[in-house]
């Protein structure tokens, strides 16, 4: 089962861990509107055939604009033996609301 991880966990917990990889599988429309420094872009149709580029040794955390695509990412990274992924609960717009008032929301 997929751990959900909010916006101010995300900050307190992974952000300082140099290994925590944040993964952004939004559309590069959606990147031009709101982004966050030191994501890793994948759009989410392209992850399956990008999985090279993620070690599966550190933590992901898969992000999107409100939570349902990265939930899904993150359910498909588990079920191809990833170890430490989590969802961004409510994605971009909830960055917006708990950590980041400035960040654009769409």
């Amino acid at each position: 089962m997929v751990r959900e991880l909010s916006p101010v966990e995300f900050v307190r917990d992974a952000q300082g861990k140099t290994a925590t990889l944040l993964l952004d599988v939004r559309e590069a429309w959606e990147l031009e509107v709101a982004a966050l420094p030191g994501a890793l872009h994948i759009p989410m149709a392209e992850v399956p055939g990008r999985l090279a580029e993620l070690d599966r040794s550190r933590d992901i955390v898969v992000m999107c604009r409100s939570g349902g695509r990265s939930l899904s990412v993150a359910r498909f990274l588990e079920a191809q033996g990833y170890p430490s992924v989590a969802n961004l609960t409510g994605g971009v717009l909830a960055w917006s609301r708990e950590v980041d008032s400035t960040l654009a929301t769409y």
